[in-house]
């Protein structure tokens, strides 16, 4: 798999983790505002792309190597998530991104 490739998946995970930092941010005026909001919706635009940029990623590498990339949305978005709502990360929530970091890592052998 080239560096291109893996580059934009990576991008699209942070995308991704963006839009669930949105979602976040919408869900806490209540789910019947958060919905009407512009963010809830440039969230849901973010997501949607992210998605349509791994499927079009899928025809030029495969599953097996990609898809682990995409569980980097769950560092971006633990990362996000301590600098934009203040959210406590502990030694066990580190290990585990650690974790996900190694098995990308090794995914890609």
């Amino acid at each position: 798999m080239n560096l291109l490739l893996a580059s934009i998946v990576l991008i699209a995970a942070l995308m991704g983790s963006v839009g669930q930092i949105l979602f976040k941010k919408a869900a806490t005026v209540g789910v019947a505002k958060g919905i009407r909001t512009t963010g809830f919706w440039v969230g849901v635009l973010l997501y949607g792309l992210a998605a349509a940029i791994f499927v079009l990623a899928l025809k030029r590498g495969t599953l097996v190597v990609l898809y682990p990339l995409v569980s980097t949305s769950y560092i971006w978005t633990s990362l996000l998530a301590v600098r934009i709502f203040g959210e406590q990360m502990n030694y066990l929530k580190w290990a585990g991104v650690a974790l996900i970091i190694a098995g990308t890592f090794l995914t890609q052998f």
